[in-house]
């Protein structure tokens, strides 16, 4: 294998240290090193560089060592997605299977009180393919309403609302059923804003 020339962040993510995104931020935030010396955004490395971050020596493995581990995981209620918790609360971190080497990135969020799948890797390329708006993977939810969208709201969702972070909407979005006051929906975004379906 060569990283020769290779982009920084890109190195780190293959190894297992986060995704493309987080070691972009660690950089940025001066938690890496190349040779002693601290990293910028858009270094990059060779083979024979000694890469740390936060003072521990990352090992970038020869491509016949590396191996892209992915598991899923059906999140129930109760669980936050977030590898520690001030508030003591689970995690979904607690229930993944240790690894050796690298760790787990999740691929997207759920929210503390939604259940649902969740992939996890421990390849930060893999993570970035599945994470980065440019590549426009469908994300698809079950919604619980209160009371019944009208033809004018489903519209509206379909052409976008304007959320404090810009324009979100729902790719598609079908009625499901439902009794008394619960009606649910199912939709599909392509992308994966923080609450953005709960928003």
């Amino acid at each position: 294998m060569s990283i020769q020339g290779e982009k920084l962040q890109k190195v780190l993510a293959r190894a297992g240290v986060g995704s493309r995104r987080e070691m972009e931020k660690y950089i940025d935030g001066n938690r890496v090193s190349v040779n002693g010396k601290v990293a910028k955004l858009g270094d990059r490395v060779e083979e024979t560089d000694l890469i740390r971050v936060d003072g521990h020596t990352v090992k970038i493995e020869e491509k016949a060592d590396r191996i892209c581990r992915v598991i899923m995981y059906n999140k129930p209620e109760g669980e936050i997605v977030s590898e520690s918790d001030p508030k003591g609360r689970a995690t979904v971190f607690d229930h993944l299977p240790q690894i050796k080497n690298a760790k787990w990135i999740s691929i997207g969020r759920l929210d503390f009180n939604t259940s649902g799948l969740l992939i996890f890797t421990s390849y930060g390329e893999f993570a970035n393919r599945l994470m980065h708006p440019r590549y426009e993977i469908e994300r698809e939810y079950s919604v619980r309403v209160l009371g019944e969208l009208t033809d004018n709201q489903i519209s509206q969702l379909r052409a976008g609302i304007r959320l404090e972070d810009g324009l979100a909407r729902f790719e598609q979005i079908s009625f499901k059923g439902g009794e008394g006051s619960n009606h649910w929906y199912q939709v599909i975004l392509k992308e994966g804003r923080n609450r953005e379906v709960r928003r």
